[in-house]
């Protein structure tokens, strides 16, 4: 009598199942920047514009520390802090809030180390949450009643960096809210600017590459410069803007490019600071994927420009890829142990 058994070959080896990536599960997860004292860096983003610490990763060997901070909405709950959108990373070098001699951070908005802009909060009631910071005695950039643009405002954080303020007028038009009445449970961590020489390459990058999506476009022909804000879209369609209000000023996890008109085509133009060499301050921005191996091969084939493989260092959990202006781009894996 014959004895017949059925193997099951495929256990032996290895699955040889490419491994694949979707672009419409990820996630602008966090900006980070560097900061002189976490202390008052968090009694600003968190007791002023009612931010929470979410994580706190502490690398004592290599003598520095990083802290999340972000809003607690209703898009978040639940979620691990890598899975999240709208997270600012202030990223703190042991010994720059006691020492005489540090100078401080660059904010990215004077010459020649020009390149990030700001970060932006979108709030209930702008002008109440302006007059609660000057009480605060909070400098400004830009008052509310400043230049021609009456509706941002911008104030400084204590390391010097812009923080745009805008209204999320789709939720909150004018008049719906009572004079000084805001609630930082309304606000929002609405976008990072950054600045760069040529938007058709720019966008082919974060479109093409890493698979955001072009939510909005704000051109000004007098001063001669163009918005470009961008995002992931998640499978939802894009909002539609009939010039009336922001309709992505409630939203987080947005990109914003501005293009100064002409440095495309300028042969003196030198390009922009992208924050990471002396002087040093904006660091990168973040993107959260699926699955780091399938979305770093997938970004391999794209010809990225590499500043670290997964395979180099001692973090193997992080890579960092360069976009058209050499800003850093951190890529992590959502659901994981990041850093």
């Amino acid at each position: 009598q014959k004895i017949h058994a059925t193997w099951n070959i495929k256990r032996f080896f290895k699955d040889a199942t490419p491994k694949m990536t979707d672009t419409n599960s990820y996630v602008l997860n966090h900006s980070m920047i560097r900061v002189k004292d976490p202390k008052e860096s968090m009694k600003f983003y968190g007791d002023l514009l009612g931010m929470s610490l979410i994580n706190r990763l502490d690398f004592e060997e290599a003598k520095f520390s990083l802290y999340f901070m972000a809003y607690a909405t209703p898009e978040s709950q639940g979620k691990d802090w890598t899975e999240r959108e709208g997270n600012l990373e202030l990223t703190h070098n042991y010994g720059t809030e006691s020492d005489a001699e540090f100078k401080g951070y660059s904010n990215g908005n004077s010459e020649p180390n020009r390149g990030f802009g700001h970060v932006c909060i979108s709030v209930d009631n702008i002008q109440a949450v302006c007059d609660k910071l000057e009480k605060a005695g909070v400098k400004f950039q830009k008052k509310l009643a400043d230049g021609r643009q009456k509706d941002i405002a911008f104030a400084l954080d204590p390391d010097g960096y812009w923080v745009e303020l805008i209204s999320q007028k789709i939720r909150f038009p004018e008049g719906s809210l009572k004079e000084g009445e805001t609630d930082s449970k309304n606000y929002r961590f609405n976008h990072t600017m950054i600045r760069v020489k040529d938007p058709e390459h720019s966008l082919k990058f974060y479109q093409e590459v890493l698979g955001m999506s072009l939510l909005r476009t704000s051109k000004h022909e007098g001063a001669k410069f163009t918005l470009y804000f961008l995002g992931y879209l998640h499978g939802k369609p894009a909002p539609k803007d009939d010039g009336s209000v922001n309709p992505v000023s409630d939203r987080e996890g947005i990109l914003e490019l501005t293009h100064n008109w002409g440095t495309e085509s300028d042969p003196e133009f030198k390009g922009y600071h992208n924050g990471n060499s002396e002087p040093k301050g904006f660091g990168h921005i973040c993107v959260a994927v699926d699955d780091l191996d399938a979305a770093c091969k997938r970004l391999e084939e794209k010809g990225v420009k590499w500043q670290k493989k997964l395979t180099d260092g001692r973090m193997k959990t992080v890579a960092f890829v360069l976009d058209p202006d050499n800003y850093w781009v951190e890529i992590i894996k959502k659901g994981a142990p990041a850093k």
